[in-house]
């Protein structure tokens, strides 16, 4: 097999072994355990078969390395894109307002969003730290909403794993 096509299919393999483990640990973090070790099954499988293709070939080029560094780099990149199209997340918003101001609430609201108001004490005046439980899709339109009617606001974002009840708000 000529060095290019050894390489292509390493590198191939690579990414098609590391995808299914990005995608695999990030299954295994949000508790789907069954879909997770179905995918490490393929996962292994590719990676098995290639690792021992790529050690037992007489050519020592270092194109067989790059392609293998190479093809892992791209497979965790895509990896996340695929997880991201796939696994659906929720997100905790935390917006701190520069002020206490009951009309960017408000605004938040008709755009379609649950927000919970919780007055706070900044170190100069009184403000509003806003609690917002949205789907991980519709963020950089929150995101821009936020920064149109505060353009001081403090933005925290988190991953929630667990919720129940409660207003989600705008869907896309």
């Amino acid at each position: 097999m000529s060095l290019f096509f050894m390489c292509m299919k390493i590198f191939f393999a690579r990414l098609i072994d590391v995808s299914l483990g990005t995608f695999r640990t990030i299954n295994t973090v949000k508790g789907r355990d069954l879909i997770a070790s179905l995918i490490g099954l393929v996962e292994i499988t590719v990676w098995f078969l290639i690792v021992k293709e790529a050690l037992n070939t007489d050519n020592n080029s270092f194109f067989i390395v790059a392609a293998y560094a190479l093809g892992f780099s791209v497979g965790t990149y895509i990896g996340g894109k695929i997880s991201k199209i796939f696994i659906k997340s929720n997100l905790e918003v935390q917006v701190i307002l520069s002020n206490k101001d009951d009309e960017i609430v408000r605004k938040i609201r008709e755009n379609g969003y649950g927000v919970t108001a919780i007055e706070v004490k900044g170190t100069k005046n009184p403000k509003y730290m806003l609690y917002i439980q949205i789907r991980h899709n519709t963020l950089e339109n929150l995101k821009k909403i936020v920064r149109k009617l505060d353009s001081k606001a403090f933005i925290v974002v988190n991953e929630t794993k667990y919720v129940e009840n409660g207003y989600f708000g705008v869907e896309k």
